[in-house]
Formats: C-alpha cells, structure tokens, sequence
C-alpha cells in the first residue's frame, strides 16, 4: 500500500536543516554570554573587600572619618604602610612567620611525602584501615582538638624544657602541623595516578623505594606539591588561635597575631588597620600569584582513584 503521509519538498527540508545549526549555536553563545556575565559578577563580589581594603590603607584619618572611598593623594597615603609596619612592630612578627612557615613547611613536606607514598605504592597490613582512620580525623573540628593538643605540648615542655623547650618557641608552632591530613590525602591521590610500570622499570635497573620516589615520583608530582604547600603556607600564615595559646611573649608570635594586637591598640585609625592588613596579606597573594598555575593544575589533575 502506498504512503499517505504528506511529503516535504528537498527545499523545504534543506532550510530546515540549516536552521537547526543555527538555532543550536545561538543557545550555545547565550549560555556562553550568561556563564561569564555569572562569573564576572561573583568576581566582583570577591574582589570588593580587597579593593576596599587596598583603597582604605591609603587614605588619610580624616577621609576615612569622612567616609571618603578615593584618596585624595594616594602617594602621600603610603605612609600608612610606614606607620602601621613600625607602630605594630612587624618587623619582628614578619620574621617569625616566615622562619616559622618556613620549618613547617620543610617539615611537612618531609613527613607528609612519605606518608603518602607508603599508603600509594606499598603493601602492608592495616594499610586501608589506617588511612580511613586518618581520613576520620579530618571530620573533627580544630577547635575540639585545641585543648588536648595544647596539654600534649605542655606535657613535651616539661620533658624537654631543659633542652628544647616547647612552650613560647618554635616547636610548639611548627611540628604538630608536620603531619597533615589533607595534605597526605591530596599527595597519595596524585602518587596512586602514576603507572606501576615506571616501578616496575624502576626495579630492573635496581632502584629501591627512595631512588623511585626521589626520581620518578616527586618529578612527576610537582603540582600537587604546589598546591600542598600553597596550602600549608596560607594556614601557617594565617595562624591565630594556637600562636595566642602556645605563646605569651611576643618572641615567637607570627604576623596575624601581631596584626590582631595592633587592631585592638589602634582604635579609631582605620586607615592604620587596613594597611597592617594589606601587609599581612601580601605575602600571600604574592605566593599565588607566581605559583597559580601549579596550584590550579594540581587541584585539576589530582585523581579520586582509590
């Protein structure tokens, strides 16, 4: 039996067929324009506080009183930085942070690495149970675990005050941040993405776990060893609530300690405030500026292979 259906000219059907592209790629670009008018729009908001902050460090007392949002003289507002950086002593505070950033840096990157590679690459009993035993503990708050870690480092004190005291210097600052959860977590997530035939290459020319993890692993991990450190950096830095625990002289106390005394003592100077705040910061925007694509590419690439 013949079809009735009504059959559509070859012309009809060619400009159908040439609509539908175009109607495709129209949705295409306007979803397009609305992703990044969305995005451009959050980056305002987050940008805000620091363009405030940055534009408030450089105006006078009297602008600020005045609510004023442009200086008048931003040459003439670098003072500012002058007075705030001597006022708050942070000269002092700025050398503790770094030497204190520094060891638990170097520390964490000793402790952390190893760790990671001993949970990616070898076999021993319990291997799974420990570490989603330490994947547990990142559910505590920090703020449950600040008296008990405070009474085990006065308890190292005691013992070691002779030799190393813990209390009011470094140590207490810097090694009970050595081990970091997250930081393993991150490093064994990256170590378990790399093919067991570079180790099994590895053992015929000889190597042993160190050779492999010196010569192949770390090379091939340099990004995700960015973003630990980027991380670890930025909670050293930033460290307030352990530093005014640990520490009763101004000796040890890093920069967001000193900054949180100059906010108390400065009063009414705002202008004073967002400078030390200013300053405060830099370090860390100047970190992740040189090191952004490291640290975007090492939370991209890091696996979820478990």
């Amino acid at each position: 039996m013949a079809s009735t259906a009504p059959s559509i000219p070859a012309k009809a059907g060619a400009r159908v067929a040439e609509k539908q592209p175009v109607s495709f790629w129209y949705r295409y670009k306007v979803g397009r324009i609305l992703l990044y008018v969305v995005l451009t729009f959050g980056a305002l908001i987050a940008l805000t506080p620091f363009v405030y902050m940055i534009l408030g460090s450089l105006l006078t007392r009297g602008e600020m009183m005045n609510r004023k949002l442009f200086p008048k003289d931003p040459v003439a507002g670098l003072q500012n930085y002058v007075q705030a950086w001597n006022e708050a002593n942070f000269n002092e505070y700025f050398v503790n942070s770094v030497i204190i950033t520094t060891i638990t840096i170097v520390g964490m990157l000793l402790v952390c690495v190893l760790a990671a590679y001993a949970f990616a690459r070898m076999r021993f009993p319990g291997r799974d149970l420990i570490f989603g035993i330490f994947l547990a503990t990142m559910m505590i708050p920090e703020t449950i675990l600040l008296i008990p870690n405070f009474l085990i480092v006065n308890r190292l004190d005691k013992m070691m005050s002779p030799v190393l005291p813990w209390l009011n210097n470094w140590p207490s600052l810097t090694i009970p941040f050595m081990a970091s959860v997250f930081a393993i977590f991150l490093m064994r997530q990256s170590f378990t993405t790399i093919p067991y035939e570079l180790w099994d290459a590895a053992r015929i020319d000889g190597a042993g776990h160190v050779r492999f993890l010196v010569q192949v692993v770390l090379p091939l991990s340099k990004a995700v060893l960015f973003t630990v450190i980027i991380f670890q950096f930025i909670g050293s830095w930033n460290a307030l609530v352990w530093p005014l625990v640990v520490t009763s002289r101004p000796d040890w106390r890093p920069i967001a300690v000193g900054l949180y005394g100059f906010i108390s003592e400065a009063g009414p100077e705002l202008h004073l405030m967002l400078a030390g705040a200013v300053i405060t910061t830099a370090p860390v925007l100047i970190l992740y500026f040189f090191t952004q694509k490291q640290f975007t590419e090492g939370i991209a690439t890091t696996g979820l292979k478990g």
